[in-house]
């Protein structure tokens, strides 16, 4: 076991009542409130009006005309990109992620997918990279999976998403972030989440480090098809054990517990915390599954990928206005159409996503390598790595109870890599860590590994 400097145990040996009152609430930041503040519901209507206008958003649909169809759709999204890059001075980056997608279950043959995306560069550390997306596609999946000529409207499912993620990136692009934000409209999501799955893959090629994503799919109506109406509550959905762990990490989480402590897990924590204190008026309501029942979304190849990501879908669903022929029978209409969207709804959903975004690439990286020491004792001992930061300020210790849903308790220790937690038994809690900046920017909590494993 590596040993403690003096210092650091100095610190280490404080009582946890005599340091509870650094654990003050982080000062706001008024770029973070600026991001809230510029969002626009008209936008968002705009944009949503324009993609409906296409007809069809179907993987397979048109690629050629320039008013139909699935290529003038992500013409015009590139397009409006191109206008945020021009604002910006060029600093925002817009590209076109293509690719050949074989023969599939949902893609008769092979056909050319893109992507679009645009990329804002970190000023001081570029390399950490943080995805928001939506899927431009859209279908009548429920009559016919392959029916690229139909109306499919789309207008929730998901120009929602589509449109929150336009208009995230015409006000974020006017600012500068630590890390890089990486807008992305992705296509295939109908047939099988193929762009996600693509974009993923590259990332990953590159040994990318994707911080964490966020994909907004079905954000757009605050009324559930059982008639209730809530406009103040988003759902948000995060998996507790990763998709890609090892059997090694099995054994250990069985031995310490830790299946709500996923790296998306905490991901989604910190965006409840930070959404809930910068967009007050929205709950943003913690779902502890991967996905909903039987369905997936683009951050799952995310996920598969060993990257944290999320997603943000509205609260109650009304199933006839998603993947359905328009038609109007037995006096009710069926079709996902802008007549039964929330604009200001989905602005506020965009909030909650803005908020989150920027305070995440304003804050330091995440710490790692954190360790719990297992030696039997009263006490916690944790240590880590430092972030390299060129405004840290320190280092935050986390707990809460072990049926607690949320972090409850956190102690500012300075700019130390060990700490020990007096009187605080890691059988009764669980302990995380967190990189603090000088503006009171937290990163996300990493969660700690056993250093000395004790089985017996």
């Amino acid at each position: 076991m590596r040993v403690f400097a003096p210092l650091v145990m100095a610190l280490a040996l404080l009582s946890p009542l005599a340091t509870e009152a650094q654990s003050a609430a982080p000062a706001r930041d008024p770029q973070i409130e600026a991001v809230v503040a510029q969002v626009s519901g008209v936008n968002i209507e705009a944009t949503i009006r324009k993609l409906v206008s296409f007809g069809t958003r179907h993987t397979l649909s048109d690629t050629t005309s320039p008013t139909r169809g699935i290529g003038a759709a992500r013409a015009w999204v590139q397009s409006q990109f191109e206008r945020y890059r021009a604002a910006s001075g060029g600093r925002l980056q817009v590209m076109l992620d293509r690719f050949l997608q074989e023969k599939a279950e949902r893609v008769p043959r092979p056909t050319e997918l893109v992507n679009v995306l645009a990329v804002l560069p970190g000023t001081t550390d570029p390399e950490r990279i943080y995805i928001v997306s939506g899927h431009l596609d859209s279908c009548v999946c429920n009559q016919d999976i392959l029916d690229a000529t139909s109306d499919a409207p789309g207008a929730n499912d998901d120009a929602s998403g589509v449109a929150a993620v336009l208009e995230l990136a015409r006000v974020m692009s006017q600012m500068k972030f630590d890390a890089t934000l990486v807008f992305a409209a992705v296509v295939g999501e109908e047939q099988g989440l193929l762009g996600a799955a693509h974009l993923a893959q590259e990332y990953r090629k590159k040994n990318a480090n994707v911080a964490a994503m966020i994909t907004n799919d079905i954000i757009g109506s605050s009324v559930g098809g059982n008639g209730v109406r809530d406009n103040r509550t988003v759902r948000l959905f995060s998996e507790g054990v990763p998709t890609n762990e090892a059997e090694s990490e099995v054994r250990v989480r069985r031995s310490v517990g830790g299946e709500n402590d996923a790296p998306s897990r905490q991901l989604a924590r910190y965006i409840k915390e930070t959404a809930e204190r910068y967009v007050p008026n929205m709950e943003v309501r913690l779902v502890y599954r991967r996905d909903r029942y039987s369905r997936g979304g683009d951050h799952i190849p995310f996920l598969q990928q060993g990257y944290p990501a999320v997603r943000m879908t509205e609260l109650s669903e009304d199933y006839r206005h998603q993947h359905q022929k328009v038609r109007a029978e037995g006096g009710v209409q069926y079709g996902d159409l802008p007549e039964f969207v929330d604009f200001d709804y989905i602005a506020n959903v965009a909030r909650v996503n803005g908020a989150a975004l920027a305070a995440l690439a304003s804050a330091p990286a995440q710490p790692t390598g954190v360790e719990i020491d297992g030696r039997l004792s009263d006490d916690t001992t944790l240590r880590w790595q430092p972030v390299s930061a060129p405004d840290l300020a320190g280092y935050q210790i986390v707990w809460r109870d072990t049926t607690a849903a949320t972090w409850t308790q956190s102690r500012f220790v300075g700019p130390v890599t060990g700490y020990t937690v007096s009187g605080l038994s890691k059988d009764n809690y669980f302990f995380g860590v967190q990189a603090v900046d000088k503006a009171g920017h937290t990163s996300p909590v990493s969660f700690p590994k056993p250093a000395n494993l004790r089985t017996r």
